[in-house]
C-alpha cells in the first residue's frame, strides 16, 4: 500500500506526522518505509528523510544510501517548480515513480511526504495533487488549530472531492493547541464534522506531540 501525505500548508507539520503514522502502522506488525516525493532546500540528502529516522527510531535505511527514499533533491528552499528552475534541471517523474515502485514492492507500506501542500506546482500546469490523481494514491491529510487552518483545510477537503480522490485519513497535528484551549477543540471538531459529512467512515487521528 501507497499513501502520499499533504498537509494544508508548508509548515503544516508533515514529516512529524509522516514519522508519526510510521510508527503507529509498524506497531501493528506492518513493515513501513518512508519516501520524500520532491525534496528542495538540501544538498545530497533529505532532511526530512534525516528527520523520519530520528523520531520513527530507525535509523537509516538501506534505501536512503541506494537514493530510492528520496529521489529528486533540489538546492533552492522553494516550491518545486521553482527550485529545479533555479538549479537547471527538470523534475524527472519517472525516476519518482520508478523509486516508489520498488520500494512498494519491499515494503507492506509506502509513506510518500509530499512538498508543500497540495497545490503546489511541479509545472505551470500540473500540481502536486494531480501527481496523486494520475497515480491513484490515496491521500492522508495533515492539518492543525492554527489560525486559518479551517480555511487551509475545507480548501484542501474541498481540491480532493473534486479530483475524486481516496482520502485514507486526516492527521490532525496537536503541536499547535498551545494558543487556546477553547479554539483547538473548536477547530478539531468542525474538521472532524466537515469530514464525516463528506468522507464518511474516514478516521482521524490526533498526532500527539510527545509520543515520539
Amino acid at each position: 500500500m501507497e499513501i502520499f501525505i499533504s498537509g494544508i500548508d508548508t509548515d503544516a507539520g508533515k514529516t512529524y506526522a509522516t514519522a508519526w503514522l510510521q510508527c503507529k502502522l509498524m506497531s501493528e506488525g506492518k513493515s513501513v518505509i518512508t519516501q520524500k516525493f520532491i525534496q528542495t532546500g538540501c544538498s545530497g540528502t533529505s532532511e526530512d528523510i534525516d528527520a523520519h529516522r530520528r523520531l520513527s527510531g530507525t535509523g537509516p535505511m538501506p534505501e536512503d544510501a541506494q537514493g530510492l527514499t528520496a529521489p529528486v533533491i533540489f538546492t533552492y528552499p522553494a516550491s518545486a517548480q521553482l527550485a529545479a528552475r533555479l538549479d537547471g534541471r527538470e523534475i524527472d517523474l519517472d525516476v519518482i515513480d520508478n523509486a516508489r515502485r520498488i520500494l512498494a514492492r519491499r515494503y507492506d507500506v509506502v509513506l510518500i511526504e509530499g512538498a508543500g501542500g497540495l497545490m503546489v506546482p511541479l509545472t505551470d500546469d500540473f500540481m502536486a495533487i494531480d501527481y496523486v490523481a494520475t497515480r491513484g494514491l490515496p491521500l492522508s491529510l495533515v492539518t492543525n488549530s492554527r489560525l486559518g487552518s479551517i480555511n487551509h483545510t475545507v480548501l484542501s477537503l474541498e481540491a480532493i472531492m473534486h479530483r475524486g480522490l481516496k482520502l485514507h485519513s486526516v492527521l490532525y497535528n496537536t503541536w499547535f493547541d498551545t494558543d487556546s484551549e477553547i479554539i483547538a477543540s473548536d477547530t478539531r471538531a468542525f474538521i472532524e464534522r466537515y469530514v464525516e459529512r463528506h468522507f464518511p467512515g474516514t478516521p482521524i487521528y490526533d498526532v500527539p506531540v510527545s509520543q515520539l
